[in-house]
């Protein structure tokens, strides 16, 4: 990870736009913002590892970071793809001493870095504020992996890869296009598929009207993916 980064206006305006604090009154996202730095991480640059002792949770200000965990035999399973405005490893303020997974910038990306041990402290002195929106987040992100297992559990590959381009293309009617923001290697761990498995979605895709070229993805047909 690079060099920490002054605050500007920019990077401020990312910080209020987050899931984290976008809920927060002012009073208490400034005293979350005196407990965080601000850093660039390059692609494939290590956040954290696995057993790491804890330190530190984080908010994606821009770009993606990949979440993994890796057996004693090297194989890794993705957890998330944490992109824009999310958080992870923010159920440490509440307890824990050590890192349970692997985080590793996926592209360029921008932090912020909160401070354990600030935050805590706030936490502990606020009345229950900052505490109480850092929950909400928790309790949002709860939902999503809920939403996420039913999803692997009740879809095929096909489908799941269907669903996740239509989502791309919210808005757009009976066609799209949308580049993807990451390597296709990484949308299949997003989606819980092999990157062969993958591949043999988009081919079936491909007879629907889906055409892959590099990242940028071209839907002919939204209706016939509804369908799925």
């Amino acid at each position: 990870m690079n060099r920490t980064l002054l605050l500007n206006e920019r990077k401020k305006t990312l910080f209020v736009e987050t899931r984290l604090t976008s809920s927060m009154d002012m009073a208490t996202m400034n005293r979350l913002m005196e407990c965080a730095t601000f850093a660039n991480c390059y692609p494939r640059d290590v956040v954290f590892r696995q057993g790491d002792p804890a330190t530190h949770f984080y908010s994606v200000l821009s770009g993606y970071v990949r979440l993994y965990r890796q057996n004693s035999e090297g194989r890794e399973a993705d957890i998330r793809v944490c992109g824009p405005g999310e958080s992870f490893a923010d159920d440490l303020v509440f307890g824990g001493d050590t890192y349970e997974y692997h985080a590793q910038a996926a592209d360029k990306a921008m932090l912020a870095r909160y401070d354990l041990s600030k935050v805590r402290h706030v936490a502990n002195s606020d009345g229950g504020l900052l505490a109480r929106a850092i929950a909400g987040s928790l309790s949002g992100q709860l939902q999503e992996t809920m939403d996420c297992i039913a999803n692997d559990r009740l879809n095929t590959a096909v489908q799941r890869v269907a669903l996740y381009l239509l989502e791309q293309c919210e808005g757009q009617e009976s066609s799209g296009s949308f580049r993807l923001a990451f390597q296709k290697s990484l949308l299949a761990g997003k989606l819980g598929l092999a990157p062969e498995a993958l591949s043999r979605a988009f081919a079936t895709l491909k007879e629907l009207g889906v055409q892959v070229h590099g990242r940028i993805i071209e839907i002919e047909d939204m209706d016939a993916l509804r369908r799925l």
